[in-house]
């Protein structure tokens, strides 16, 4: 897209609308000052990859024969390099893994997300999809002649649900059934840009539309096979640019279904407990900021939940902690006076080429407890991984976008985050496992970083709620239930002193109570 170009002195900080980029006035350009500026060797762009996966059609059979098992090496130990390198991933919008639906088989890219737990793809015609599921053309597709609602914060998507046959090409060597709901509408779901028509939700049944007894696709794969109730994740998208699809600019990463591949780590596993099986739900001790303890009580790292969602783009955190961490990664930045805009994201922060602004941000350091519960273990991010950059914007310069935001919902450890760390979540042990991913560097440097173990003395015994969690559409219902019954109550009391004569008023509705409030 042409646009005018914006004149940015050296050295000098911008930042930029994100609404109206051309007509934008810099509203306050801050110097950023050489001599405190701690020369990094500058970031190239890692995980380019030619073997993009390319546009959606009919796979022919010999492609789905092709799929690999997994290896058993000569120690009895099982190898996973036949799934190494099978995710993409748009930055910004999500990693996706190809899949074969249907017969004949059908070829999808389909969004990992840790934080659902339906099996859905494009079942109709969008603007913003390239090809969707045929289910008539599929001879194995049966119709569960149930419809599927689900509604996010923002966005939603109506479906038939159905089943129908699964292979996928990087991965177990297995055929399965599974449940599968057809979107057939929606709204703000399949956005512009995106190369993925489906979801794959990989948590609990707990969290399935529209009942828990929608078995999700995991489960499937472990009841319907020998694969192990585990599975790990590496997103590698660290240094490279957001929205920058016109450049090709992929990338990659690998779901290993059914255990851990050793070559997608460095170092060793540190797992911290599953709390409540419905999101991964984890318990957050502390943060600190540049070494520095924001020294908040540990319960308000975990208010309404902790959860590890690679569904969700960004870093979120609960309003009051996220204030307190702009607020320190205010005081340990070599940058005084930025305006809330960049914080809330509405901003980029423009610098002129040459100049690398992660050195002017500190590290940021998240406590998770261990197995042990009196021990705790941190990961660490470097300001790489939450300061990325955006692609060219017409501008001299060279811009970045913070990968932080505010949550109403829980804390959230979202892509900018795993996107460090090699994820295990071990659901037949319920924990979740972080390890230094083998690909979070830049230019040789690593960028996150897995240490411990640390006592926990200082922080409580118990840092969550542990009553038990349902999703917050259920309390709306158990709300409405209640308010029925008092309604039918009131009505018997009346009628018992009016006349009988009185007509019925209409029945009680409540949309709400299909809204399922998750965020992406």
């Amino acid at each position: 897209m042409d646009q005018n170009p914006c004149c940015i002195l050296p050295g000098l900080l911008v930042l930029v609308s994100l609404l109206d980029i051309c007509e934008s006035k810099f509203t306050y350009p801050l110097i950023a000052s050489y001599h405190h500026h701690r020369h990094r060797p500058q970031g190239e762009e890692l995980g380019k990859r030619e073997d993009v996966l390319g546009g959606i059609s009919l796979a022919s059979q010999d492609s789905t024969a092709s799929a690999a098992a997994s290896a058993t090496t000569g120690n009895g130990a099982v190898s996973f390099l036949n799934m190494v390198d099978n995710l993409r991933g748009d930055i910004g919008r999500g990693y996706y893994l190809e899949m074969d639906i249907g017969t004949p088989p059908q070829k999808m890219n389909i969004l990992v997300d840790t934080g659902s737990s339906n099996f859905a793809v494009a079942g109709a015609p969008d603007p913003n999809v390239e090809v969707y599921f045929h289910s008539k053309l599929s001879s194995t597709y049966q119709d569960s002649d149930a419809l599927v609602t689900v509604k996010y914060t923002q966005g939603s998507w109506v479906g038939n649900l159905g089943s129908d046959l699964i292979t996928i090409p990087k991965g177990p060597n297995h055929t399965i059934t599974v449940n599968i709901a057809t979107i057939v509408e929606s709204e703000d779901f399949f956005l512009p840009g995106v190369r993925w028509q489906g979801i794959l939700g990989l948590a609990y049944s707990i969290l399935s539309k529209p009942s828990s007894s929608v078995e999700p696709f995991f489960d499937s794969l472990v009841k319907q096979t020998e694969t192990s109730d585990v599975f790990s994740l590496q997103m590698c998208g660290a240094g490279l640019t957001l929205n920058s699809e016109e450049q090709g600019n992929l990338a990659g990463g690998s779901l290993i279904l059914g255990g851990i591949e050793p070559s997608l780590y460095k170092g060793k596993i540190w797992y911290t407990p599953i709390k409540q099986q419905w999101y991964y739900q984890i318990e957050i001790l502390k943060l600190e900021v540049g070494g520095q303890n924001l020294n908040l009580d540990c319960k308000e790292y975990n208010t309404d939940k902790a959860i590890v969602d690679s569904g969700t783009t960004l870093l979120r955190l609960p309003i009051k902690v996220f204030g307190a961490v702009v607020s320190a990664i205010k005081r340990a930045s070599l940058i005084e006076g930025f305006v809330d805009g960049f914080w809330l994201g509405n901003q980029l922060g423009c610098w002129a080429k040459g100049i690398e602004p992660w050195s002017f941000f500190p590290k940021i350091s998240i406590y998770l407890r261990g197995e042990n519960s009196s021990e705790s273990f941190s990961i660490t991010i470097a300001p790489q991984l939450y300061i990325q950059p955006v692609a060219d914007m017409g501008l001299q310069g060279e811009c970045y976008r913070f990968g932080i935001s505010s949550s109403s919902n829980g804390l959230v450890l979202g892509a900018i985050l795993m996107e460090g760390f090699y994820v295990i979540f071990d659901r037949e042990k319920s924990r979740v496992g972080f390890a230094t991913s083998s690909c979070a560097e830049i230019v040789g440097s690593a960028v996150s970083e897995v240490a411990g173990p640390f006592l926990t003395g200082d922080v409580s015994r118990n840092c969550i709620d542990t009553s038990p969690k349902v999703e917050p559409s259920l309390w709306i219902v158990s709300y409405v239930l209640i308010s029925i019954c008092g309604l039918s109550l009131l009505v018997s009391f009346i009628l018992l002193i009016l006349p009988c004569d009185r007509s019925n008023g209409n029945g009680l509705t409540d949309d709400s109570s299909l809204i399922r409030h998750r965020w992406k």
